[in-house]
């Protein structure tokens, strides 16, 4: 069993950045620029990135444009971006800017048709990232709580020809208290599509839950890291190795 590990670039204002359950004024900025951030994690041996623009998904439009192109610059490895992508023409923009993989995130609860649409004429390149607070659906930069429970909408997007779904639990998002592995297990369980697992990694030993978890709910496909990376709680390689 192989699980993907996605080391996150969060982008405000142009820098690579950290919050804390997604609030924009709790944000740490890392000395790293998002390009040289890129292509560090690509030295240390990750394969793939999970790229979020925070103001565009704030704004409901791409916003921190020019840093994205200097990560797609910078590193050979795939990328998967997320914020602010509400339309056709923005996946479609990002795509062929070559941004392997394209998330849906407030889009995929407030208009599912154009998730559809967009899965069925780029397969494989799209994702819907779906934010809980409470187990309901966060949406416009976590700033709105839905009726929709975040379980339900990975089952009504099952049929929709998605690559794969991010479950984030806001609570734990910037965090380091553990993954909320029990709500991302069900959540799994209810449909037959790849799931990443999203907010709170912590340590090694949440690699090794996830692992554990992977077992009993194979479409445990792996998990998104951030903090934990950036100040060094958890080692890369100890992380790489366990998967």
């Amino acid at each position: 069993m192989t699980l993907t590990l996605y080391p996150a670039i969060d982008l405000k204002d142009g820098a690579c950045v950290r919050l804390q359950r997604g609030e924009m004024d709790q944000a740490t900025v890392f000395q790293r620029g998002p390009a040289a951030q890129a292509a560090y994690w690509e030295s240390v041996g990750f394969l793939h990135l999970h790229v979020v623009d925070l103001n565009g998904a704030f704004a409901g439009r791409p916003v921190n444009v020019e840093a994205v192109r200097d990560i797609l610059s910078a590193t050979k490895n795939p990328v998967q971006l997320g914020g602010g992508i509400r339309s056709l023409a923005a996946v479609e923009a990002w795509l062929s800017e070559g941004v392997s993989r394209v998330i849906l995130g407030s889009v995929a609860a407030k208009n599912p048709a154009l998730v559809r649409e967009a899965a069925q004429k780029f397969p494989g390149r799209i994702v819907v990232g779906i934010d809980a607070r409470g187990g309901m659906v966060a949406t416009e930069g976590w700033a709105e709580t839905s009726d929709i429970a975040a379980a339900e909408l990975a089952a009504r997007l099952e049929d929709s020809g998605v690559a794969a779904i991010i479950f984030t639990d806001i609570a734990r998002d910037g965090m380091k208290t553990g993954l909320n592995l029990a709500e991302t297990e069900a959540l799994a369980a209810r449909v037959n599509l790849p799931v990443i697992a999203s907010g709170g990694v912590a340590s090694l030993d949440d690699i090794l839950l996830l692992r554990a978890a992977a077992a009993r709910v194979p479409n445990l496909a792996g998990t998104i890291i951030g903090r934990a990376l950036y100040d060094g709680s958890l080692d890369a390689a100890a992380a790489l190795a366990a998967c």
